[in-house]
């Protein structure tokens, strides 16, 4: 059974641990430019807003990476002589792959499907949505404007600091 501290802190909403100076990247700016951004401020993940201040996407440290790694290509099975057949998911991968390496810019490398949450949600919320989705940033959201971003860096000090 969880000590009750641990309980009463999921109840928690985001908006009390999130960063709520966000570092945000736009989509035209360059690869060489965003790392600098991250590299700077030491942080691991950037929303991507654009003019409006909407967010458009996320960038992780990890979309730069791939954009420097070599690619993998499709896993192709021969069944008879002409007869090749690409696994399935293997030439989808392939394909965002080279998207990401040949990338210029923010907008070609950045998360377009991402996890985020309203301000009301709850730490439960949050660490559920990150162990479900395998991510490390969540952006805080309201009305499409990113007001915080939260990390798993963010539940842990929380919880040390009420246990």
């Amino acid at each position: 059974m969880n000590p009750p501290e641990a309980e009463m802190s999921s109840t928690t909403p985001v908006s009390a641990v999130m960063t709520s100076k966000v570092v945000t990247v736009r989509p035209d700016q360059s690869l060489a430019e965003a790392a600098d951004v991250l590299a700077e401020h030491g942080i691991g993940a950037a929303p991507v807003v654009d003019d409006s201040g909407s967010i458009v996407g996320l960038l992780r440290d990890e979309d730069l990476l791939i954009s420097e790694s070599r690619l993998h290509l499709p896993t192709v099975i021969s069944i008879l002589p002409g007869i090749d057949i690409t696994l399935p998911g293997a030439a989808r991968r392939y394909d965002e792959e080279l998207r990401q390496a040949i990338a210029s810019t923010v907008e070609g490398v950045m998360e377009r499907k991402f996890v985020s949450l309203a301000p009301d949600a709850s730490l439960e919320d949050l660490a559920t949505a990150m162990h479900e989705s395998d991510v490390t940033h969540v952006p805080i959201v309201d009305g499409g404007v990113v007001i915080g971003i939260a990390t798993r860096g963010d539940i842990v000090r929380h919880l040390a600091a009420t246990t």
